[in-house]
């Protein structure tokens, strides 16, 4: 073909395509742009979709046949993931569930659930032909095989995984379930984290009961013999006496026999059976003893002390179901009445005398100072460690004068970052909580608080409380049902009866927002739990 010709043709064809292109109507360009945004719009209008077509577990199945009569054998339930979405993610959780049944103890002189497992395999034959009587081995490397020893030989054998809801370790209640050693929780489902509050709810948030706390302070000295502490009331739970002196504690039955520590005689520490619960005594080398029940108690029981040396403030706790903390801690309660105490001496015949003791109930008796010191009580001598009543070392535990409801003014408001950061470090608690209740209790109020968060507490805090405002003019004003971020200090009277937390009115008191949150993050690095952080000489 002539070059002209060549020339022509390629000039033609160039020409062709630069009319396609610019061409307004030109299906090839039409055509893309369809199938460009065609997979855009598939792409959107999928994602709904597969977020609500989300993997989703069936109802639970019921409970199985338990696998033991007596003892605590196990049962299980089962449910199903269905599959929505075959790219999403797997259920979340286990597809079974087990839990202790058949919890009822087994006859005397019943076969161990282990040794019956063990006895299943005599007579039958295993090794070459020869069979064999066993017995239970414990000397096998994990507590959920089978591990049995043939009797009158030297070896065992493994004949695998023991049933589930045979016990595997000296903690009560672990049990072996498809192969694993689980301990059950309060529901009694092995693995469950549910734990009982102090009030004794499965999975409760201590919101079933009420707190009371006390210390015991005799104010004569060199009483020689039994005196009575208090009476716990039927129903406490989660029960705790400790002293730290020369003194022996002692416990009564509601008939007032003794339990621990009668008779001049000094039990052994160990656990005890009482009032239908169980109590575990403990004493050290250092004198430092305690009474630990987690009740519920079926009876009263009275507390008391053997009195050898003078005592240095005997601390006790228990928590109460609400109808029975008003009755007992109400204005007509017969703990506020004069407690009975019987000097008992070794060369007298038991004869009931009258002593005066100090017992202030920290609900409802204001704080006493020492008369004529202005309201500022002298040093007391040093408490052991760890003491609730061990204070820090500025001694500024004393309490503001009170203001009577007829002598109310203007409340002082305490804010700013100077103020903020000066009580963060000074005070001893520093919290977000929930006002629940306000009670006016002679020139004082108290506010019943639900701590939600702490930021810095350098004694222990419940998770309810109650704030002592040594005035009835609402300074600073809690309104019931609002957050407020708080710092407080902790207020110890002079005669040591009294361990209580303190609203003074100069206390720093903000109601919580997200903004003040952020204000308080900063100050956890500039003060630490015991004051503010010095910074190191060069």
């Amino acid at each position: 073909m002539p070059k002209s010709q060549t020339r022509n043709l390629s000039l033609c064809r160039s020409l062709i395509i630069v009319m396609l292109l610019v061409s307004p109507v030109c299906p090839f360009s039409h055509q893309s742009e369809v199938q460009i945004r065609r997979p855009v719009v598939g792409r959107l209008a999928r994602v709904p979709q597969q977020l609500y077509n989300r993997n989703e577990w069936t109802p639970w199945a019921g409970w199985s046949e338990c696998s033991r009569s007596c003892g605590g054998g196990a049962s299980i339930r089962r449910r199903t993931c269905i599959t929505k979405n075959p790219v999403g993610a797997p259920c979340l959780g286990e597809p079974r569930q087990y839990k202790i049944c058949s919890r009822e103890a087994c006859p005397p002189g019943s076969v161990e659930f282990r040794e019956l497992q063990c006895r299943a395999f005599d007579d039958q034959p295993l090794i070459a032909g020869s069979s064999y009587r066993w017995t239970t081995f414990h000397g096998g490397s994990d507590p959920c095989e089978l591990s049995c020893l043939a009797l009158g030989h030297n070896f065992y054998y493994n004949f695998g995984r023991v049933l589930d809801g045979t016990s595997c370790s000296e903690e009560p209640g672990a049990a072996c379930v498809n192969g694993r050693c689980l301990k059950p929780g309060c529901d009694w489902i092995f693995g469950s984290e549910q734990q009982e509050d102090v009030c004794m709810v499965c999975g409760g948030r201590n919101s079933s009961c009420l707190h009371h706390q006390n210390i015991y302070q005799s104010v004569q000295s060199g009483l020689f013999g039994y005196n009575e502490v208090t009476v716990i009331p039927a129903g406490a739970t989660h029960i705790r006496v400790t002293d730290n002196s020369r003194n022996y504690l002692a416990l009564q039955n509601k008939y007032f026999q003794f339990v621990i520590n009668g008779n001049w005689k000094i039990s052994i520490p160990g656990e005890y059976d009482v009032a239908g619960t169980k109590l575990l005594y403990r004493r050290s080398a250092d004198t430092w003893e305690s009474f630990e029940v987690p009740g519920p108690t079926q009876e009263d029981l009275h507390i008391m002390v053997l009195s050898t040396d003078k005592s240095s403030g005997i601390e006790y706790e228990y928590w109460l179901p609400p109808e029975r903390y008003a009755l007992y801690h109400g204005n007509r309660s017969p703990l506020r009445q004069h407690q009975h105490t019987s000097n008992l001496l070794p060369w007298e015949p038991p004869t009931p005398t009258t002593t005066t003791t100090t017992t202030t109930t920290t609900t409802t008796f204001p704080a006493t100072a020492r008369p004529n010191s202005g309201g500022r009580p002298v040093r007391r001598p040093s408490q052991r460690p760890g003491s609730r009543l061990e204070r820090e070392e500025n001694q500024s535990n004393f309490l503001p004068e009170n203001r009577g409801a007829g002598h109310c003014g203007k409340c002082r408001r305490v804010k700013g970052r100077v103020e903020r950061q000066r009580q963060y470090c000074q005070k001893d608690f520093v919290f977000r909580a929930k006002v629940l209740g306000k009670v006016y209790v002679g020139v004082e109020t108290r506010y019943d608080v639900q701590i939600i968060h702490t930021y810095r507490n350098r004694y222990r805090l419940e998770h309810r409380e109650y704030l002592w405002a040594p005035n009835r003019c609402d300074c600073p004003l809690l309104e019931e049902g609002y957050q407020y971020v708080l710092m407080v200090r902790r207020h110890i009277n002079y005669e040591q009866t009294l361990n209580r937390i303190l609203l003074e009115e100069d206390s720093y008191a903000q109601p919580y927002r997200p903004r003040e949150d952020s204000l308080l993050r900063p100050l956890e690095e500039l003060c630490s739990n015991r004051g503010p952080r010095t910074r190191p000489r060069v």
